[in-house]
């Protein structure tokens, strides 16, 4: 990622903007700190596929059952 000033940002900016619609990240720093990122606006957004993770993740038959009474009082702190 490249970073440069403010004053070469105000100065370059036209240049930068090709950089970051190429896909280059900027960041602008003021006194050496970063204060701004320059990144490219997503057009699109990622095609999502909905169950690709079907046969990765496993729930338990019994995930929605009651809470043994230790266990939801501890929940319920002691004011309960």
């Amino acid at each position: 990622m490249k970073s440069v000033n403010i004053h070469e940002a105000k100065t370059h900016l036209s240049r930068l903007l090709d950089e970051v619609s190429r896909g280059e990240e900027i960041t602008i720093a003021k006194a050496g700190k970063p204060i701004a990122r320059l990144v490219p606006v997503m057009t699109s957004r990622p095609t999502r596929t909905p169950g690709f993770l079907r046969g990765h993740i496993r729930i338990s038959d019994d995930f929605d059952a009651p809470l043994a009474e230790d266990v939801q009082r501890s929940f319920e702190g002691a004011d309960a």
